[in-house]
């Protein structure tokens, strides 16, 4: 008989360990020293479209309504007025297509998804500045 050990392997190990090879280091560029990704902040994200052969970044700024934390999974929502019509994106984090994320400003929310902010228009949109001491 064969006298082979078996390792059990718990499913999150296996996971974790398929999903570490796909995982990226997020570099956020951002005016303070806080660049962790939050709910109502402002970001700027830049991301490569391609059009026939050719390839270029396209940059798209907006505040974050939600962000989903799902392993490799991880996205966020970005939502922006243009010609007053509410437009909103979903970017998955770990994206090879995302060249670079800035946060432009930090706002003070006080909930975890801001999805209020669909009924609103014009000056009501606005969010109160968070600033770092």
């Amino acid at each position: 008989m064969n006298t082979e050990t078996k390792v059990k392997i718990s499913n999150d190990d296996l996971i974790k360990s398929v999903e570490s090879k796909y995982l990226k280091e997020i570099n956020m560029k951002s005016d303070s020293s806080n660049t962790r990704l939050e709910v109502g902040d402002i970001l700027r994200i830049g991301y490569t479209i391609y059009e026939g052969s050719k390839e270029r970044v396209q940059y798209y700024e907006g505040v974050v309504i939600a962000k989903q934390n799902r392993g490799l999974g991880k996205s966020f929502t970005i939502r922006r007025s243009v010609q007053g019509i509410g437009i909103e994106q979903v970017f998955l984090l770990n994206s090879p297509k995302i060249v670079s994320i800035t946060k432009k400003q930090s706002s003070k929310v006080r909930r975890a998804k801001l999805y209020f902010l669909r009924g609103l228009t014009g000056k009501a949109t606005r969010l109160k500045r968070k600033f770092q001491n």
